[in-house]
C-alpha cells in the first residue's frame, strides 16, 4: 500500500490491470516499422526501475525516412489541400477516439512516466481531446487580410502552412505536450515528425495508431522514438524540415537553435526551463495561499516547467504559511501512481531522481534549513519525499537552478518593491504567481514581473485559449491559443496593380 512521505513506498503490486503494450515500433508513413538499424531500447517503469518493454530506437536514417514521408504528404498529399472544415472533422474524430480509449492511454503514461493514473484520466487525456477540438474549430477560420496600399495597388495576405514540422517533446506531460504541438500544426495543414522523450514513448505511439484510425492520411503524422543527441539532433539540423517546436531544457534549446541556424535557418519555437516565483502578500488568506503554493510546487511531483519553486512570503504571515506548508508536505502520500490514495508517484527516471537528490544535498551544504523531506523512499523505484527548505538565499544553487522535482525554496520579503526585484532576479521568465486581495498590488506586480504567464490568486491554471510561453531564457514562441496556430503558418503578401481606380 501507499505510505506517507516519511515512510517507504509500496511498489511491488499494481492497483490496476495494466493492458498489454501494443505499439513499440516507429510510426512512419502510416505504418509501424522497425528502425533501420534494428536497434531497440528499454522503456522503464519508474515505480520499479525495471523494463516494461523494448521500443525501436530511431536514428538519423529513420528521421530521414519520416521527413521524406512528411515532405511527400505535404507537397503532394491531400492534407494541406483539404478544406479547413474537413481537416477539422478528422481532428474531431481523433478526439473521439482518444476519449474512447482513455483508460488504456492513462495507464501508459502512468506506467511509463510515473504519473498519477487518476490525474491522467482527469486532466492529461481530456486536455488532448480539448486541444484537438479547439484547433479543429480554428482550422476553417485561417484568414489573411485585405491591405489598403498607398499606391494604385491591390494587396492581400494569405496564411499558408509552414510545411514539415519537427516536434521534440519532454517526458513530464507526454500526452499534453504531444497535442500541444500536433493539434495546431495539423489544423494549419502542416505535416509533422514527432520525437517523444526517450523516457515516455508509449502514449505517442498509441496516438499515432489512433490518428490513422481517425483518417489522418499517411505521412502526415510520424513518430520516431529515440534519443535527443541522435534523433533529436537529426530533426533540428534536417535540411527538409521547415520548423522545429521544442519543449524542454534551456541547455538543449540552445543546441536546437544552433542546429537550426547552421542548417536551413528554420524557425524554432522554444518553451524552456523555469524558476518561477510566487509572491504571497500579508493580506492573503493563509489557508488558500498555502494550498496554491503547495500545489504550485508539488503538482506532478514537481516535474512541471512552471513550478512555483521559489516561494516568497511577506514577513507578516511568513511563519503561518511555513507551518501550513510543512503540515501539507508531511501528509502527502507517496506511492504507486495507480493507487487512488496516492498524491505523488515516482520521478520519471533514474537520472532525474539522482539530479533532484543532488540538489537537495546542495541546499543542505549551502546552509538552507531543511524543514521536511529530503530523502528517497524505498529500495526500488524513484520515489522522493516532498522537500521544503527555509532560510534560502537568492544566490543559492537551489534558488537559481531548475530542480524539476518536489523541492520548494521558502524566502521572506518585506515590501512589494523588494518582492518584484527578487522575483525578477533570475535568468528565467516562464511564469509567476501573486497572492493578494489588493487590486493595486496585483496590477503593479503583474506588470512588473518579467514572465510569460502571471497567475493572480491561482497557479498552474491553463486554458486552451490562453497563450503560454516564456521570457528571457525560458524561450520564445507560444503554445495554446491562436498564437500557437499562427506559429505553424506563414504570411504571403499578394500585390496586383489596379489601373485607373477612382479611389486612392
Amino acid at each position: 500500500m501507499a505510505d506517507h512521505c516519511n515512510g517507504s513506498s509500496h511498489t511491488s503490486e499494481s492497483f490496476a490491470n495494466i493492458p498489454p503494450i501494443k505499439f513499440t515500433k516507429l510510426f512512419i508513413n502510416g505504418n509501424f516499422v522497425d528502425s533501420v538499424s534494428g536497434k531497440t531500447f528499454e522503456a522503464i517503469d519508474p515505480r520499479t526501475g525495471e523494463a516494461i518493454t523494448r521500443v525501436s530506437k530511431g536514428d538519423k536514417e529513420d528521421v530521414d525516412l519520416a521527413v521524406k514521408a512528411a515532405r511527400f504528404a505535404f507537397d503532394n498529399g491531400p492534407w494541406p489541400r483539404l478544406s479547413g472544415s474537413e481537416r477539422g472533422r478528422i481532428l474531431m474524430k481523433l478526439a473521439d477516439l482518444i476519449e474512447e480509449n482513455i483508460e488504456e492511454i492513462a495507464s501508459l503514461d502512468a506506467i511509463n512516466g510515473g504519473k498519477l493514473f487518476s490525474l491522467c484520466k482527469l486532466i492529461d487525456i481530456p486536455n488532448a481531446s480539448m486541444a484537438l477540438r479547439y484547433y479543429a474549430g480554428a482550422a476553417d477560420k485561417i484568414h489573411g487580410t485585405v491591405l489598403k496600399l498607398s499606391k494604385g495597388l491591390h494587396g492581400y495576405t494569405l496564411r499558408e502552412p509552414i510545411g514539415v514540422v519537427g516536434a521534440i517533446i519532454p517526458w513530464n506531460f507526454p500526452t499534453i505536450m504531444f497535442f500541444m504541438k500536433v493539434a495546431p500544426a495539423l489544423a494549419a495543414g502542416c505535416t509533422i515528425v514527432v520525437k517523444p522523450a526517450e523516457q515516455t514513448p508509449l502514449s505517442a505511439l498509441y496516438y499515432a495508431h489512433l490518428a490513422k484510425l481517425a483518417g489522418v492520411p499517411d505521412g502526415v503524422l510520424n513518430v520516431v522514438n529515440g534519443y535527443g543527441e541522435t534523433a533529436g539532433a537529426a530533426i533540428s539540423s534536417h535540411m527538409d524540415i521547415d520548423k522545429v517546436s521544442f519543449t524542454g531544457s534551456t541547455e538543449v534549446g540552445r543546441k536546437i537553435m544552433v542546429a537550426a541556424a547552421t542548417s536551413n535557418l528554420k524557425p524554432v519555437s522554444l518553451e524552456l526551463g523555469g524558476k518561477s516565483p510566487l509572491l504571497i502578500f500579508d493580506d492573503a488568506d493563509v489557508d488558500e495561499a498555502a494550498n496554491i503554493a503547495f500545489n504550485g510546487t508539488f503538482f506532478n511531483k514537481g516535474e512541471i516547467c512552471v513550478a512555483s519553486s521559489r516561494v516568497y512570503v511577506q514577513e507578516g504571515i511568513y511563519d503561518k504559511i511555513v507551518g501550513k506548508l510543512v503540515e501539507k508536505a508531511k501528509a502527502l502520500v507517496v506511492g504507486d501512481p495507480f493507487d487512488p490514495q496516492v498524491n505523488q508517484g515516482p520521478q520519471a527516471d533514474k537520472k532525474q531522481f539522482e539530479k533532484i537528490l543532488s540538489y537537495i544535498e546542495h541546499g543542505k551544504r549551502e546552509g538552507a534549513t531543511l524543514l521536511t523531506g529530503g530523502k528517497h523512499i524505498g529500495q526500488k523505484g524513484y520515489y522522493i519525499q516532498p522537500t521544503i527548505f527555509a532560510d534560502v538565499k537568492d544566490d543559492m544553487i537551489i534558488a537559481k537552478n531548475e530542480i524539476f522535482g518536489p523541492v520548494m525554496s521558502l524566502m521572506k520579503f518585506k515590501t512589494m518593491e523588494e518582492g518584484i526585484k527578487r522575483a525578477n532576479n533570475t535568468a528565467y521568465g516562464l511564469a509567476a504567481g501573486i497572492i493578494t486581495k489588493d487590486l493595486n498590488v496585483a496590477n503593479t506586480v503583474s506588470r512588473s514581473v518579467r514572465a510569460g504567464v502571471v497567475w493572480i490568486n491561482c497557479y498552474t491554471v491553463f486554458d486552451m485559449d490562453c497563450p503560454y510561453g516564456g521570457y528571457k531564457m525560458s524561450g520564445f514562441g507560444r503554445d495554446y491559443g491562436l498564437d500557437a496556430l499562427n506559429q505553424y503558418l506563414q504570411i504571403k503578401s499578394v500585390v496586383t496593380p489596379i489601373h485607373d481606380s477612382p479611389w486612392h
